[in-house]
Formats: C-alpha cells, structure tokens, sequence
C-alpha cells in the first residue's frame, strides 16, 4: 500500500472519530468523478471476537463539484430523513465530524482535499441489465426514493448545479453553438440540428407544464441509472439508492425518462453503428412497473400521464447536450475519439425518433401500471 494515502485515510479516519485500528485499504473504480476507496478498520462484536468492519471514503472531486459543502448539506439532510422514517430499511449512513461545534458530514482540509465518509453495504451494481426482476427492483428502489421523499420540502435543498435539466436553455446553448461553430463543424450535423429544432416544443414540454404550474417541484435524484442502485448479493432485490451528489429541488419525469433513457435502450448510449437502437418495451414495462408500484398514489394524475413524454424529452436532452459540445470542440463531455460526441448525439436522436413511435404503447402500458397499483 502506499504509505502517503495510507497516512492520509488514517488521518480522515481520526477525523471522523472511526473505532478501532486501521487495517488496509483499496481503491474502487467505479464512476469517474471522485476518489473512492474501501477503508478496513478492525473490530469486535459484543463477545470480543475481532472482524474487519468496511467503510467507504470518497475524496469529493472539487472541481466537478464547485460547491461542495452545499452538496453535502444535502445529502445529509436526505439521508437523515430516509434514516428517521425507515429505521428499518438499509440506507445510507454519512459519518460526521465535530469542529468548532458543528457537526459536519464532511472533512476538508487545505493539503488532504475534501472527504466524506459512508457506511459500507455488502452488494452488487449492474452496469448493463435485462433481467426483468432487477428491472423492476430498480423502478422500486427509486420509486421507494420519491415516496418517502414526498413530504420533504424541495426549498430545503441547494440547487447544486443550476438549470440541470432546463430543456429551453440546452436548445438556447445548442444554437448558440451552431452560429458560433468553433470546431468547424456545423455543416456535417445540419440533419441532426434540424430535427432537434423541429421538435424543440415537445421535448420542452415538461418545463412548460411546470411553469404553468400544472406540475409540482419534488426532491429528485437526478441520476438515476441503475448501477446506481444497490442489489442484494443473493437475489434482486434493490436495497438502495446511491450517489446522491446531483439530489436537488426537479421535476419526478426527470428522474424517470433519465432511468428509461439509460436502461431501456438496445444499445450503448455512444454506439456508433444505430441500426439497432431503440425503445425495448419489456425493460420499460418492468421499470414502470416497479417504479409506479410505489408511486401511483404519490404522484399527480399528471405526473403520471406525462411519464412517457418524459423518456422522450430527456433523450432530446441529452442529445442536445451532446450536439452543443461537439460543435464546441468536446469542452466537456470526456471523449474517446473525435466523434464521440457526434455517436452520442445520433444514438439518442436514434432513441428518440423510436420513443416517438412507441408513445402510444408506452403511455398504455403507463395508465395500465398506474390503475393497477393505484388505491381507492
């Protein structure tokens, strides 16, 4: 082990007041913004017998995230209240430090950087998935996350990344990027430019719908993959929901179509060969299944009506994303070759144009789930 980050969690490990000696470490690799590792501390269980208890410490990347502390706030307000309502459910536990008698979910310090340290819960992630059950277990645990959330007020929450999904500004900052063309590149995207400004008022419809105040603003997750949801080792079943750094006042069509965006496509999201991207119906009917099996009494009847059109707009969204940073020379979505950006953007028009298609299914099967688990 190196001995400079061995004395490094050590010193975090004190922080945060963690019993028992230090054992060992290893990093994890998983998601590409922070630094995360699991921290073995020795310990013993109420007959004195010795075992190794697990934590997880993540260096928060600061540069990703410009306000961390206003991150940190929420996610502390979050899970204190998952905590206090379902004592026994697994959830997320962030330890705390003691200074100047604040109590702070969060170490940071001038050479070692920002830290956090959370409970550690034996599991296992699914990058790519299709069976049906872990599907619908994963349209459970975020459903399960939106219900327990449904009385907790948005106001409280920091907008951590301000206009995350304000679809009309995306469209602004795309055609801003097409008229100042700095990578040369506009003439080779002029299909995609088109058919993304022909339906621009569809896919902006679930913000209209807000400001018109004909849907409510709730806590939302904002990343809701599904390898962002911790299965059982044994069977699928979800046990919860994690990386909570994008939680933030949204919109609950967000956090669906962004699920149904990622798990239900045939293809990778960057594929660059599309002849098979598209909408499976059986991964959406799991999902919508799973996740409306917790909310159909939750949500509004236009919350639910408008759950398909949101697969849609958040498609539209991300390729309009995509497209923006193509034309502007790859600032910032991380590439791995020239076109990168351009294979992203035409999968998702991809995706989108067989959402278009599939709407009327998608909304059957919707009002089906709905009336299904809906009480009274």
């Amino acid at each position: 082990m190196d001995t400079n980050l061995a004395h490094t969690l050590q010193r975090v490990g004190r922080a945060f007041r963690l019993p028992g000696p230090f054992f060992s470490s290893e990093e994890i690799n998983r998601g590409n913004i922070n630094t995360t590792y699991r921290v073995n501390y020795i310990s013993e269980n109420e007959e004195g017998v010795a075992y190794i208890k697990p934590y997880l410490f993540q260096k928060v990347n600061t540069y990703a995230f410009r306000h961390p502390t206003e991150l940190m706030d929420n996610i502390d307000k979050i899970t204190e209240y998952i905590r206090t309502r379902c004592p026994d459910r697994t959830t997320l536990h962030f330890h705390h430090v003691e200074r100047d008698g604040r109590r702070l979910s969060y170490f940071d310090d001038p050479t070692l950087g920002f830290w956090r340290v959370v409970n550690y819960v034996p599991s296992v992630t699914y990058d790519v998935c299709d069976d049906p059950a872990v599907i619908r277990s994963a349209g459970e645990a975020f459903g399960d996350f939106q219900t327990i959330l449904k009385d907790f007020d948005p106001s409280l929450l920091h907008e951590t990344i301000p206009g995350f999904h304000d679809t009309r500004r995306r469209y602004e900052a795309l055609r801003q990027a097409a008229k100042e063309d700095k990578a040369g590149r506009a003439a080779e995207v002029r299909e995609e430019l088109d058919y993304l400004f022909s339906i621009e008022d569809e896919a902006c419809r679930l913000l209209d719908l807000y400001e018109e105040g004909k849907l409510p603003l709730r806590v939302t997750h904002n990343d809701t993959k599904i390898n962002n949801v911790l299965f059982d080792e044994h069977e699928p079943r979800a046990l919860v929901v994690i990386d909570l750094d994008t939680v933030m006042p949204g919109l609950v069509g967000n956090d669906f179509g962004d699920a149904i965006r990622f798990a239900a496509n045939f293809t990778e999201e960057d594929s660059p060969d599309i002849s098979h991207t598209g909408l499976d119906l059986n991964v959406f009917w799991a999902f919508t299944e799973g996740f409306l099996s917790r909310t159909a009494d939750t949500l509004t009847p236009t919350e639910i009506d408008t759950l398909g059109l949101s697969c849609f707009a958040l498609t539209v969204e991300l390729a309009v994303r995509f497209l923006a940073d193509y034309l502007a020379g790859d600032p910032y979505f991380k590439i791995k070759y020239p076109s990168h950006n351009f294979d992203r953007t035409r999968c998702q028009i991809a995706l989108s144009r067989d959402m278009q298609n599939k709407r009327d299914a998608m909304d059957s099967i919707v009002r089906a789930c709905a009336a299904k688990y809906r009480r009274g």
